[in-house]
């Protein structure tokens, strides 16, 4: 059986909710504080006409135990009565099954399953257990990792237990180094999602992609331009002051210009995309990954040459650099990479590399 026989009747986003503004917006803070928090934020996003569904954040699986945790099942109160004052379907993240126990018993309209949970197929298995009989919504975001099969895994999990109602969510990857994102784009990969699941609704999630404010338009933009049904946003009503995230969330009267400023091009006839703009995206990701790579051999380097200063070494060792140039070829070569190209890059590399450490040694103390 095919993936695209596997996920049968999944409904395009438009069909069970219903956006105020093309493309679907889902906006809220990254954690509910308080109750004023949310309330003000809520009304604030209402307000602008832009969002369609409230998020907050109520169960924070932070990396360090110190860190805010969440506001917990007080924090559901508080979305309830966002859901009664403004009308606007209210979405939160679940992890355990105690999460959607405790949603259902709020009436909360929509679950999505984060990345952390979905990199480890036991707790997907264990979480769609309890959404069986629950008949809402559940968004599934890509795994930390770029692997989509795994992204897939934990779509097919979820709608083998009953959930017809499923879009993916899209918040970018860890790549091997720093770049500017704070989680690597890799179009390719929901674009390669899409392509298998024609039907089934992908939103982006441009806070936790770019991890930065400045980032965000962008990113919604490149959004759009590759066919995503909606944004999920993250707005405080006073980012300065958040708990959580404090870099990429934006207040609601920013949000509202971002989603003014973007561009809707007319969809496609057909569910094709331009392939090369994919592809340059790919080659963009690349290229900031090897930058940072590049840079990391620098700051290396240049611990070496303290070293060297510190024991009175030269700089310069033929017989250690003849060896290593002869393994990396060698390994490059098997990669498919040509020899001469590679001999020229790290000649390149090298003498960047002996450079900085002249620098360091001639350097008086």
């Amino acid at each position: 059986m095919s993936y695209s026989q596997y996920l049968l009747e999944l409904s395009p986003i438009q069909s069970w909710l219903k956006p105020v503004a093309i493309p679907l917006v889902i906006g809220g803070p990254c954690s509910a504080e308080s109750f004023k928090q949310v309330m003000d934020t809520a009304r604030a996003l209402f307000e602008s006409g832009k969002v369609s569904v409230f998020r907050a954040g109520i169960w924070k699986p932070r990396s360090r135990p110190l860190g805010f945790q969440g506001a917990g099942e007080e924090g559901l109160k508080w979305l309830s009565k966002v859901k009664k004052t403004f009308k606007m379907p209210v979405a939160v993240e679940v992890a355990i099954p105690r999460h959607v126990e405790l949603a259902d018993k709020y009436d909360i309209d929509i679950l999505w399953i984060g990345a952390r949970t979905v990199v480890n197929p036991f707790s997907v298995e264990e979480l769609t257990k309890s959404l069986k009989g629950i008949e809402r919504p559940v968004f599934v975001k890509n795994p930390i990792n770029p692997d989509i099969n795994l992204w897939i895994g934990a779509i097919e999990r979820v709608n083998k237990a009953g959930i017809k109602k499923i879009a993916a969510i899209h918040r970018g990857f860890q790549g091997l180094t720093r770049t500017k994102y704070r989680n690597e784009p890799m179009w390719e990969i929901p674009l390669e999602l899409k392509r298998l699941f024609p039907e089934m609704p992908i939103i982006t999630d441009p806070s936790h992609i770019s991890g930065s404010r400045a980032l965000l338009k962008d990113i919604c933009q490149k959004s759009i331009d590759f066919q995503m049904d909606g944004l999920m946003i993250e707005s405080h009503i006073n980012p300065s002051k958040a708990l959580t995230d404090i870099d990429q969330q934006i207040t609601p009267a920013e949000l509202s210009r971002i989603i003014d400023s973007l561009i809707i091009r007319k969809k496609r006839k057909t569910k094709s995309f331009n392939t090369l703009d994919v592809l340059r995206n790919e080659i963009d990701s690349i290229d900031h990954e090897l930058l940072g790579i590049l840079a990391k051999r620098m700051e290396m380097a240049i611990k070496i040459g303290h070293y060297k200063k510190e024991n009175n070494i030269d700089p310069i060792q033929p017989k250690h650099w003849k060896k290593i140039i002869e393994e990396r070829i060698s390994f490059g070569g098997s990669s498919g990479l040509d020899e001469e190209f590679l001999r020229e890059l790290f000649d390149l590399i090298h003498q960047e590399s002996i450079k900085k450490q002249n620098d360091i040694i001639k350097k008086k103390d």
